[in-house]
């Protein structure tokens, strides 16, 4: 009896996105996994019709089908529309950002064998987007920390942990300067994990202490747990210790959808060139899979991908290759093609 399709929202996005987006859905679709894709259009192209980055029908649809794959769209700096990937973690609650950090043997890198999870409480703090000018020549950032959140954040985390036979969950903070706002953090992490005593190891690292002990040794940590901002540098810098964003995967849960992006930008002078790295938005794909319930299919998937990078033959540019994106997505999808069915139901 064939299974039911799992209906996805698919957003391109801008620059290398619908490459990116097309060599993905094709490994995914190489899985046996019955997908069907729920395309829309979402970033700059969409602001001339619509008047926003962000029409509603995109948040219609990821509501609809409750999960989304998304490739990377544009952000202006210092000027222009709000962030969309802010503005569709706020509107859908998608309170955690999970972003992995592992070692790929063949892409040269100062450590080997990095294994980390990062956890980012992703609707608040400094990303709530409540700021505005103090006269002409100042302007203010209010930084939003609540109990709810962080409590929140935490125990996702620590349910991570569990879930995924990790070890140790750090905390990461600044709670010696910013006593009130992550000094709540802290206490929120502390009191959450008082209930995972004698299962997983918890411990706190204040945030610029941190930075320096991942570069040092970052083998000594597991899963990190921090505030929206120091989330989003610390996950940049621990994608720095694997060989850099265009392998690093990301996803946005919250309790009734979550939507699976890369990390890295949408690079728009190199839209339409073939030769965007895919591995980053694939290894999100991965995520997605697990979330489904699809564990064996994506641990094989990885597997292929870390073999196909590994061999260094079929690779992108940035990777130390000559392929292009649909080439190395070519890659993938034979060995794929050529292996069992894998994906004959949901673990």
């Amino acid at each position: 009896m064939a299974l039911m399709a799992h209906r996805v929202t698919l957003i391109p996005g801008d620059g290398i996105g619908p490459e990116l987006a097309e060599a993905t859905r094709r490994v995914l679709d190489a899985t046996g996994v019955a997908f069907e894709w729920e395309v829309v259009e979402a970033g700059e192209a969409c602001i001339a019709e619509h008047g926003t980055p962000l029409p509603e029908y995109v948040l219609d649809s990821i509501r609809r089908n409750a999960i989304a794959l998304k490739g990377p769209i544009t952000t202006p700096v210092g000027e222009g529309f709000r962030s969309v990937n802010v503005t569709l973690r706020q509107a859908l609650n998608l309170y955690a950002n999970l972003r992995p950090a592992r070692s790929i043997r063949g892409l040269e890198t100062r450590y080997e064998d990095v294994d980390l999870v990062i956890v980012r409480e992703n609707t608040e703090d400094l990303y709530a987007g409540i700021e505005h000018m103090v006269g002409p020549d100042a302007a203010e950032s209010i930084k939003i920390i609540t109990r709810a959140a962080s409590e929140r954040i935490a125990r996702y985390a620590f349910d991570y942990a569990v879930a995924n036979h990790r070890h140790k969950v750090t905390a990461v903070h600044k709670a010696n300067i910013m006593k009130l706002s992550d000094g709540l953090f802290l206490e929120s992490c502390r009191h959450v994990a008082a209930a995972y005593a004698g299962q997983i190891e918890f411990e706190d690292r204040i945030v610029d202490n941190m930075c320096m002990q991942l570069v040092q040794n970052p083998s000594q940590f597991d899963v990190l747990v921090l505030p929206n901002l120091y989330g989003d540098i610390v996950s940049d810098l621990c994608a720095g210790l694997v060989g850099g964003l265009g392998v690093a995967p990301g996803a946005n849960i919250g309790m009734d959808s979550a939507v699976f992006e890369p990390v890295h930008g949408s690079a728009p002078k190199y839209a339409g060139q073939d030769r965007a790295n895919p591995t980053a938005m694939i290894l999100s794909g991965v995520l997605m899979l697990r979330h489904l319930g699809y564990v064996a299919v994506a641990d094989g998937v990885e597997t292929v991908i870390r073999d196909v990078i590994a061999e260094g033959a079929t690779v992108t540019h940035d990777l130390g290759g000559t392929a292009g994106t649909r080439e190395f997505a070519d890659a993938i999808v034979r060995r794929l093609e050529a292996a069992p069915a894998v994906a004959a139901s949901a673990e």
